[in-house]
């Protein structure tokens, strides 16, 4: 886009903006902000009475800006930020107050939870996937461990779908724009069979890839095709099924089971830095829209889940409910990692996995107390095969092709426990514990295909975690609109084992010993003080939240690319982070609203040991942002005929952060380690800005029916924004991808309610 473009779509805005507010003073009073009820403490609550830092968006906010998954949630809640993992689009690192599990590895489990209806996703494979039905999408942030417990030592996602309404109704979309995007939406409500309620919804979501793939774009070796046409594509499509059945008058039934089958290409791993002569052609730092890679270039996923939850009120203080949930992943990639037509690194990995739960809750109140009390039961098991080849253009003798396997099960169990007691009209307090144990297996296997396996297939191992983690909070409520708290609560995450160990220079004992060594649980001791005000009449709202974060044993996952690409796991010690956050938002006139979001942070490890020396002071801790804002604008400009128009603009901000734990700077006498190592600004991924807006008309009359209109943009001033990065290191010639986020998408929606 020309900076004379650029400048005509920025006046064009603030003209929109300008005008929308304008007529400020003249609007008629409305009753301000809509409310949002949440469930973050297993019982609905208005947003404002809620003891903890959480940020809720309600279905319409949601579908609105096209979100289907947590990874569109980047920019809306502070100190959150949401990668793609490398190659990938279905599987994410998520990091909330610089608490993250980088590595997707389906031996992981992830430092933030996911719940959808209250069921647990067990990893971060897979974990994008397509919810074409949501209500409501919670982001706790801190510890949740009482009563959300399984890894969620960050945080956890929330995510509440609709129920269905009984009534005959329904509503159909579909969305066109550049890329040859089609998407498209059907759910329909039936009228209620007997007591039964029932919602079927439809999705599709196709688009060809932003990257053109060709022989023609790069020099390439005489006989050498490109693997497929296109990269970055996009070709998805779900489904959801609900069921609400009441059981007489106490008891009711609800089952939710959702189905989302993904098959298209890779993302680009674009050749970003490399000292390997051979590949210097390819290397570019701005995103490129044309590539030659002729490696395998696939992205698999096939997930589905079931759950069925059994509500029982005993009366009209306690509640029992029963989740019984199961759910299967198929998820299977291919990347041509060096970006390149010439085969130098080459990675596939083919999973399978399967978890199944089940929580029983008792929830209740009597007078003055208030109270939620449970077991929980979790077991998963998984499998994935992750051949590699590298330098094998160069011939057998001198590429090697490994093969690496992992296996893995986990059985999980807790009694958790949570009190709020109201001492007086304005002051109470909260007390909790959970109580956790764990068993963890693996079965590894590892080596040079037709040589020798440097860790021999049956390599086994046994071992298990338990823990306990309280929580407390003192909550002040001077009025209906006002609070504030202390809080003091504690994360845990299990430890485990490493399923990508194993080293080929090693003598065979010890990548024996490394595969059967397990990594030791990491906890987090967290203290909050926040408070939160709703004012002018409920027009306005202020959420402001100051924390500071005690991690120790902190799981970090070091890519080595020794052996088969392989991954060294340390247990860092300590390390503290503490920050700030702010939420805003003001209702201007009826239909107009206007939100912020802001969040602060500063961190740095106590106790780093590497080699037997502390080098705390020369680390760089992954994925923490110094800040991170949003601004949104969803303003209403009246109507054009009879349609109700908007405007809505979402604005994010993301400071530059490094990905992995490595060294500063190189310090031979005080950091032995750092000497010949990657640097952590290799892999430092710059500050971001980005914008996306949609224009929007509601009610229009055609043919005795009402449609939506929507005209849409994303990413609308075309910013290049590296979203992740693999440092292969100095012993692999300083080898770097880069991962681009989309360029400037748009295009027209048009969707019919009935």
């Amino acid at each position: 886009m020309t900076s004379n473009a650029k400048v005509r779509i920025s006046c064009f805005v603030a003209a929109v903006v300008s005008a929308s507010l304008s007529g400020v003073s003249a609007a008629q009073s409305d009753p301000g902000l809509e409310e949002i009820v949440v469930t973050a403490q297993r019982r609905e609550q208005r947003l404002v009475d809620v003891p903890i830092a959480i940020t809720a968006l309600g279905g319409s906010a949601l579908e609105r800006r096209g979100i289907t998954d947590v990874q569109g949630l980047e920019g809306f809640a502070p100190n959150l930020q949401i990668s793609p993992t490398p190659g990938n689009s279905t599987a994410a690192q998520l990091a909330i107050r610089g608490s993250v599990t980088a590595n997707p590895a389906l031996t992981w489990d992830p430092a933030v939870g996911i719940y959808v209806d209250g069921v647990y996703v067990g990893k971060t494979q897979g974990a994008l996937f397509d919810l074409v039905e949501i209500d409501r999408i919670e982001v706790l942030r801190g510890p949740q461990g009482t009563l959300w417990g399984r890894n969620t030592l960050a945080g956890a996602f929330n995510i509440i779908t609709r129920k269905p309404s009984g009534e005959a109704s329904g509503i159909a979309s579909i969305q066109v724009g550049n890329f040859s995007t089609l998407n498209g939406r059907l759910s329909i409500d039936l009228p209620a069979i007997g007591n039964a309620k029932v919602n079927l919804a439809l999705g599709t979501q196709q688009r060809d890839g932003w990257i053109n793939n060709s022989t023609s774009n790069y020099p390439t070796p005489p006989g050498r095709k490109a693997s497929t046409s296109e990269l970055n594509n996009v070709d998805n499509n779900s489904a959801r099924l609900a069921i609400d059945l009441p059981l007489g008058d106490s008891v009711d039934l609800a089952y939710r089971g959702d189905y989302n089958d993904i098959d298209q290409n890779a993302s680009h791993s674009q050749l970003y830095r490399s000292l390997l002569p051979f590949l210097s052609p390819y290397v570019s730092t701005s995103r490129q829209d044309k590539a030659t890679v002729d490696g395998p270039s696939f992205e698999r996923s096939r997930t589905q889940g079931h759950s069925l939850t059994l509500e029982w009120r005993l009366n009209e203080s306690n509640t029992l409910k029963s989740i019984t949930a199961q759910r299967q992943l198929t998820w299977e990639d291919g990347l041509d990692l060096d970006g390149s037509p010439l085969d130098i690194a080459h990675t596939q990995r083919l999973s399978d996995y399967d978890s199944s739960s089940q929580e029983l809750q008792w929830i209740g109140n009597a007078g003055k107390l208030s109270y939620v009390a449970g077991l929980y039961y979790f077991k998963d098991d998984g499998f994935t095969d992750n051949p590699q080849a590298f330098f094998m253009e160069f011939g057998p003798g001198a590429g090697v092709q490994f093969k690496s396997q992992y296996g893995f099960t986990t059985k999980a169990k807790a009694v958790f426990g949570q009190l709020d007691y109201a001492i007086n009209e304005q002051w109470s307090v909260t007390a909790g514990l959970r109580y956790t144990d764990e068993e963890k297996t693996i079965d590894r296997c590892a080596g040079l295909v037709g040589i020798f396996d440097y860790v021999p297939c049956g390599t086994r191992a046994k071992t298990s975690f338990s823990d306990t983690t309280p929580l407390a909070i003192l909550t002040w409520k001077p009025s209906d609109t006002v609070s504030a708290y202390v809080k003091y609560a504690e994360g845990f995450k299990s430890g485990g084992f490493n399923g990508e160990a194993g080293d080929p220079s090693n003598p065979i004992p010890v990548n024996i010993a490394q595969a059967q060594t397990p990594y030791l649980p990491e906890t987090l001791e967290s203290t909050e003080v926040g408070a939160k005000w709703l004012f002018a009449g409920n027009r306005g709202y202020a959420n402001v939240a100051l924390f500071n974060n005690n991690s120790n044993e902190m799981q970090l996952s070091i890519f080595e690319a020794k052996g088969a690409a392989n991954s060294s796991i340390k247990n860092a010690g300590e390390a503290n982070v503490k920050g700030f956050e702010l939420e805003l938002g003001w209702q201007f006139v009826q239909g107009t609203r206007l939100q912020f979001s802001l969040g602060k942070m500063d961190g740095e490890f106590d106790r780093y040991i590497d080699r037997g020396v502390d080098v705390a002071f020369n680390r760089s801790l992954p994925h923490l942002p110094e800040m991170t804002l949003g601004i949104s604008l969803d303003a209403a400009l009246g109507t054009v005929m009879g349609a109700e128009t908007r405007l809505l603009i979402d604005a994010t901000r993301m400071d530059d952060y490094t990905l992995y734990p490595y060294p500063i700077v190189v310090d031979a006498a005080r950091d032995p380690a750092s000497v010949g190592s990657a640097l952590a600004n290799d892999t430092r991924v710059p500050s971001y800005s980005v914008v996306n807006a949609r224009l929007s008309f509601d009610g229009i009359r055609f043919g005795g029916n009402e449609l939506d209109l929507a005209i849409w943009s994303k990413n609308l001033f075309d910013k290049e924004c590296i979203q992740n990065m693999i440092d292969f290191g100095p012993g692999f010639g300083n080898l770097t991808q880069a991962y681009f986020g989309m360029p400037r998408t748009y295009g027209i929606e048009v969707a019919a309610r009935w």
